[in-house]
């Protein structure tokens, strides 16, 4: 009865978050060209998206973007978190704060900064300025996914290691890195996950010849909702939740 009662309460909370989920994902099947209208079921809009060469390219882009990008930012956050968690210097405090700044600021904000940043150094829109945005905006989330997995680890296994003989870098890939793996792991798919989702930052860095496939979407939605791009969004919802699901067993293992 408990259980009925709990579950009672819950439902209308998961109803306003995922009903429209559930409504795009039921249309990216009507067979129907307006999305308003239900004519039937069909598998013909996924099927027409492999022949898509645009969208198909736009794909292959964020792809790369996202993978290069959590891969670098995991690799730069890992390195903040440890020497946040390990050492005691000037500014530890501030810079700790500051990462929660460029996680809360706005995504408008951080693409004018970040295009103002570009001009300034010569740098036209394009692929690199579209990586180093993403890089950017993603450290903050590794550093406080690792940083949350470093305060639970016990610090007298790394002065143990050190008592041994051990160095820095065999003490870091030894000791702390098996430790952390989970939590960097988790880190790189949220990473993953913000990157292929981001539109508001890559619309000011991003160029004419490099399109990735939010903004494809986002210029597609502009001359109205088609099942077709109903399909598409069903696609990254899938994947942003089987993310989503491996980032949660991988968070859940070591604890």
């Amino acid at each position: 009865m408990r259980v009925l009662w709990n579950t009672a309460r819950l439902l209308p909370v998961y109803v306003f978050l995922y009903l429209p989920l559930a409504v795009l994902i039921t249309f990216s099947f009507n067979s129907s060209k307006y999305s308003t209208a239900w004519k039937g079921f069909t598998w013909q809009w996924y099927t027409k998206l492999a022949a898509n060469s645009q969208l198909v390219e736009a794909a292959l882009n964020s792809l790369t973007i996202a993978t290069l990008a959590a891969s670098i930012a995991s690799g730069l956050g890992v390195l903040l978190a440890v020497a946040l968690f390990r050492y005691r210097f000037k500014g530890r405090d501030m810079m700790q704060a500051s990462l929660f700044v460029v996680m809360m600021s706005p995504d408008i904000v951080m693409g004018v900064s970040l295009l103002l940043l570009f001009v300034a150094v010569g740098m036209s829109p394009g692929f690199w300025p579209l990586l180093t945005a993403h890089v950017t905006f993603c450290i903050p989330f590794v550093t406080a996914t690792v940083y949350s997995r470093l305060k639970g680890f016990d610090p007298h296994l790394i002065e143990a290691a050190e008592d041994l003989g051990a160095g820095e870098f065999r003490t870091f890939r030894h000791v702390i890195l098996p430790m952390i793996m989970p939590a960097v792991l988790a880190g790189w798919l949220l990473s993953f996950t913000l990157s292929m989702d981001d539109v508001i930052i890559s619309f000011f860095v991003t160029g004419p010849d490099f399109e990735i496939l939010p903004l494809r979407i986002f210029a597609m939605v502009k001359m109205g909702v088609k099942p077709d791009v109903n399909a598409l969004s069903a696609i990254m919802v899938g994947i942003t939740v089987c993310c989503v699901f491996v980032s949660h067993l991988l968070m859940r293992k070591r604890k």
